[in-house]
């Protein structure tokens, strides 16, 4: 298998790039490696374009259809275990849509999700906030892809610009059919 390094899926609302996600790829950045961002949507061109913005990203991977328009954790979950293959982490904001999906995610990796980080001590070392962000605890994972959540106050956001990133589209003649239909 060929490791292609990191996955942060973007925080977005088919218009506009969220903060959420440069707090995302900063943790990425922590981590090391590769970084390419995952944006899923409807008439999202210009959120590629301003992930394409982002510097130190190695490509931006565009999911530009109508079943991705309203984020459905089914539909942007299946997408991303899709798209998991060789990728040893896969990293999004600990948002509501980042909640949303990962669970899922995770599940369908048989891996175990590390939630809610605020810090990057290795590349299999995490801390997160338990006792409601009384303790921090250091968890590591052994799994062999680490689905992750960022606690967006835990990482300053990563510059927005100065980036030339490719923007890939993803073919859909490989994703799954099943997928459910968001109005």
């Amino acid at each position: 298998m060929c490791i292609r390094d990191r996955l942060v899926i973007a925080e977005h609302d088919n218009s506009e790039l969220k903060v959420a996600t440069l707090n995302a790829v900063a943790a990425g950045m922590e981590i090391g490696g590769d970084i390419d961002i995952l944006i899923a949507g409807s008439d999202c061109d210009a959120v590629a374009d301003a992930a394409s913005q982002i510097p130190g990203i190695n490509q931006i991977l565009l999911a530009n259809k109508e079943s991705y328009k309203n984020a459905l954790a089914e539909n942007i979950g299946n997408l991303v275990v899709e798209l998991a293959d060789g990728y040893s982490h896969i990293v999004t904001a600990a948002t509501t849509n980042g909640k949303n999906f990962m669970p899922r995610v995770a599940a369908k990796l048989d891996v175990s999700q590390v939630s809610d980080i605020s810090a990057v001590v290795s590349e299999d070392t995490f801390e997160r906030p338990i006792y409601a962000g009384n303790c921090i605890a250091t968890v590591q994972s052994t799994d062999s892809v680490k689905v992750i959540t960022v606690r967006t106050t835990g990482f300053d956001a990563c510059a927005s610009t100065g980036g030339s990133a490719t923007i890939t589209p993803v073919s859909y003649t490989h994703l799954r059919a099943h997928e459910t239909r968001g109005n």
